[in-house]
């Protein structure tokens, strides 16, 4: 591998702030789908749009957690999937333990798939980014 294809491993500070940004967006997600449960969102062709919707909003977390976390090319990918790996360990258990937090459990199902989507699209969109970096 070319040194400008090597992925460099995070410093534990970096990993700090990566985790912490990963769960504060994850509760921010959940929050907001919770306020929108009640616009059905969840239902019909809003639910398209929603998902369309989460793509170029994730867009800016992922800038974010570079600039929060001072990372260097090739680092992105790596540290949005860490923070992502956070955000769906409490994302497992909210669904299990707390549903209210999605709106109720009539919105469990699609709020829950609404979160897994957007951290891929986030995971997707990192390594993406890494590349453009280059």
């Amino acid at each position: 591998m070319s040194p400008s294809t090597t992925v460099s491993a995070l410093t534990f500070r970096q990993m700090l702030i990566t985790v912490a940004l990963g769960v504060v967006l994850w509760l921010a997600a959940a929050l907001l789908l919770n306020a929108l449960s009640g616009t059905g969102v969840h239902d019909g062709f809003s639910r398209v749009v929603l998902y369309l919707a989460i793509i170029p909003g994730t867009a800016p977390f992922i800038v974010l957690i570079d600039k929060a976390a001072g990372l260097a090319a090739g680092q992105t990918g790596v540290a949005v999937s860490l923070a992502v790996g956070a955000a769906t360990l409490l994302d497992g258990l909210a669904l299990a333990w707390t549903p209210g937090l999605y709106g109720g459990a009539e919105h469990v199902d699609v709020a829950g798939s609404a979160i897994l989507w957007g951290a891929g699209v986030a995971i997707m969109l990192a390594f993406v980014y890494d590349v453009w970096r280059r």
